[in-house]
């Protein structure tokens, strides 16, 4: 667990045991149990359901240069950019140029939305069940980062009244600062761990954390609070488990009643997309929190799941993208580090729409098809985000921000991004170079004029570090 993360409480975890679900109706014995799955049978599954024979192995991120199948870090554009040109961002799926917002909103955009639902991430359902949320513990006397501040730890429990067999409760925790002028903004961050609680609210509470260990920065909790701004922590896993054996359970489970995904139904990113935008939906009731101020956090796969959410849930205000890697803001079409194989293998395929393995496809009924074949490329996710403001971090590889996430790549997909930002008005990054020769700015550099930003820190795989240039950076973005 990453330093940002590295919070202690003082006393046992309570767990969701003790909070009692909503009244669940007697399983329908017409109804199929859940499947019981290792991952490696759903993902078999999921190959016979598109007809595919083989999959093209992903690099291996652990061999040396020089071994077999070892991952590529050359940035040398001829080896690096196997399919140097991006799809097309503001032309239309007919040819024709995207010069308006109101084109933009009517034709482009959802033109990308549904390639991206179809082809990469996956389709929410038409009707997911509701959520019904319920303040399980409150902490009046609490402190973060010596601050005063009020805790209340949620439940949000899902409506599992079509398929009593499964059930999903969001576990997330609401932490606001005592000392507010006006409801103040909030920041969802996707957590790696559940909180731990005191049992009894009427003992004082503290949230503690480590420094960053490459500097002198706060957590990021103790920095947000301190600024006036409040966070959710939201345990991802608590909506969907992060195993493609857990595909059958969860809310993507409950949805499908214990059976298999077909090809465009939703993996785990949108799953929690929707589960923070379900807090949302709890925030948008809180007087205390300013709703339409509301931005959307994380790291690493979190950081993939946190631009899935800045980009499909427009009530959104905001994000703060850290380390996202391939299926986040680095291009799909990229030979570095992490591949559109490697999210293809049974280890990550949960994360995606099953038909986005049809991408690393080695054989089958249809043949083979590369990630030059995909209609969409991630700098049209970032896109998706415009014109809100979009904070796109990164650490450095010498502490443990791996080469593997491609930090280049994801440069280069922020600046291809850029011209969707000023065609509804923003500011993009500010480089008028080409992404296909553009070089990613030196490490510790700023370019956080505009509401697509761009800034690689010097610390390692986190976002604590770079929290002291998001926070007045997101504070001038909401003219607070």
């Amino acid at each position: 667990m990453h330093t940002t993360r590295a919070l202690v409480a003082t006393l046992a975890l309570a767990t969701f045991a003790q909070i009692p679900p909503p009244s669940a109706l007697a399983a329908d014995a017409s109804q199929p149990s859940p499947k019981e799955w290792t991952r490696e049978q759903d993902h078999q599954n999921m190959l016979d359901q598109l007809g595919i024979t083989s999959l093209r192995p992903g690099p291996n991120g652990r061999a040396k240069e020089g071994e077999e199948n070892a991952a590529n870090y050359n940035p040398d554009p001829a080896i690096a950019n196997p399919y140097p040109d991006l799809p097309e961002l503001l032309v239309s799926g007919n040819g024709e140029p995207i010069s308006t917002a109101k084109v933009w909103w009517n034709t482009r955009r959802p033109e990308i939305t549904e390639a991206f639902e179809s082809e990469v991430y996956g389709r929410v359902p038409e009707h997911t069940p509701s959520v019904n949320w319920q303040i399980a513990q409150q902490f009046d006397r609490a402190t973060v980062g010596g601050i005063p501040a009020t805790v209340k730890r949620l439940a949000g429990h899902v409506d599992n009244s079509a398929y009593p067999q499964i059930e999903v409760t969001i576990d997330a925790t609401l932490i606001l600062p005592q000392k507010t002028d006006e409801p103040a903004p909030v920041l969802i961050m996707f957590g790696w761990r559940p909180l731990e609680f005191p049992t009894d609210t009427a003992e004082a509470f503290q949230l503690d954390g480590q420094p960053s260990r490459f500097n002198e920065d706060p957590p990021s909790f103790s920095q947000l609070i301190a600024a006036g701004w409040g966070v959710v922590y939201l345990n991802p896993k608590s909506i969907q488990d992060d195993n493609g054996a857990g595909l059958t359970r969860g809310i993507i489970g409950l949805v499908n009643k214990g059976q298999p995904r077909k090809p465009d139904d939703w993996g785990s990113l949108r799953a929690w997309a929707w589960g923070a935008a379900r807090c949302l939906d709890f925030l948008e009731t809180e007087p205390a929190v300013n709703a339409k101020q509301v931005g959307i956090e994380g790291v690493s796969r979190y950081g993939k799941a946190a631009l899935v959410t800045l980009a499909f849930e427009p009530r959104f205000a905001l994000g703060l993208i850290g380390s996202s890697g391939a299926g986040g803001a680095s291009p799909h079409r990229r030979n570095f580090g992490e591949s559109t194989e490697n999210l293809a293998w049974s280890g990550q395929y949960h994360w995606m729409a099953g038909a986005y393995l049809k991408y690393a496809t080695a054989e089958s009924s249809f043949g083979s098809m590369t990630p030059g074949d995909l209609p969409v490329d991630s700098h049209q996710l970032i896109a998706l985000c415009a014109p809100r403001p979009t904070f796109i971090s990164y650490g450095i590889p010498e502490n443990g921000d791996s080469l593997w996430l491609d930090a280049p790549g994801s440069y280069m997909a922020t600046l291809a991004a850029g011209p969707a930002f000023t065609l509804l008005g923003a500011r993009d990054i500010g480089d008028t170079e080409n992404y296909r020769t553009a070089q990613m700015p030196p490490v510790n550099t700023d370019l956080l004029d505009g509401e697509l930003a761009w800034r690689q820190h010097d610390g390692g795989h986190e976002d604590q570090s770079n929290m002291k240039h998001f926070i007045p950076w997101a504070n001038r973005m909401l003219n607070r």
